[in-house]
C-alpha cells in the first residue's frame, strides 16, 4: 500500500499522522507480546477490562468504527454496530490469537482508507445517538482522535502488563537496557 494516494497539501500531513499511528498501534502489539492466552484475560484493574478485552475494543469501536462508519459511512458497518454488544468482554470460547488478527485487520483496513482521503475530506455518517452535534467533523479530526484514544490505550496496557508481570516499554532509566522489548 502506498500512502497518502491522492494529489494536495494534505497528503504530507496525513502521511505523518498515519505513521504516528502505526507507531501506537505497534506498541499495542508490542506491550501484549508474549503474554499467554490466560494472561491476555486476566483482569488487573478494578474495572475488569483484560488485554484483550482492549484490543478487540480498539478494532472494533475504534479501528472499524471511526474509518469504516463515520468516516466513509459503510452502511454495512453501520448496521452492524448494535449487534456488538460490549466489545471490552471477549467471548471464553474466541482465541486470543483471532482478536489479535482481526485487531491487524482492521488497522490494515483503516490504512488504506487513510491513505486514499484527503485530510480536509468531511465525515458520511456521525453517530448522533451516542454523541449529540458533531464534534469531529474532517479526516484530519478523526485520525487526531484515533491516534489520542490509541496512545491512551497503549498506556492502560503498559499499567496492565507492569501488573501481570513486571514487563515495561521503553522506560529510559539508568537500568533501561533491561525494559526493551
Amino acid at each position: 500500500m502506498t500512502d497518502a494516494n491522492y494529489d494536495g497539501a494534505g497528503a504530507d500531513e496525513i502521511k505523518a499522522l498515519l505513521n504516528a499511528l502505526r507507531g501506537q498501534r505497534r506498541h499495542i502489539l508490542g506491550i501484549i507480546d508474549g503474554l499467554g492466552p490466560e494472561a491476555l484475560r486476566r483482569p488487573v484493574l478494578p474495572s475488569g477490562w483484560t488485554c484483550l478485552g482492549l484490543v478487540q475494543h480498539l478494532a472494533l469501536d475504534v479501528e472499524r468504527f471511526w474509518f469504516q462508519a463515520v468516516l466513509t459511512g459503510n452502511q454495512a458497518v453501520i448496521d452492524s454496530l448494535d449487534a456488538i454488544e460490549d466489545a471490552w468482554q471477549v467471548a471464553p470460547e474466541l482465541p486470543a490469537a483471532d482478536v489479535l488478527e482481526r485487531y491487524r485487520r482492521e488497522t490494515d483496513r483503516a490504512d488504506g482508507i487513510i491513505a486514499a482521503t484527503p485530510a480536509d475530506a468531511p465525515l458520511a455518517w456521525w453517530p448522533h445517538h451516542l454523541f449529540g452535534p458533531p464534534h469531529l467533523h474532517s479526516h484530519r479530526d478523526v485520525l487526531l482522535h484515533v491516534i489520542t484514544e490509541t496512545a491512551c490505550h497503549a498506556g492502560h496496557l503498559d499499567a496492565a502488563r507492569e501488573l501481570i508481570d513486571g514487563r515495561r516499554w521503553l522506560v529510559l532509566t539508568k537500568d533501561s537496557e533491561a525494559d526493551r522489548p
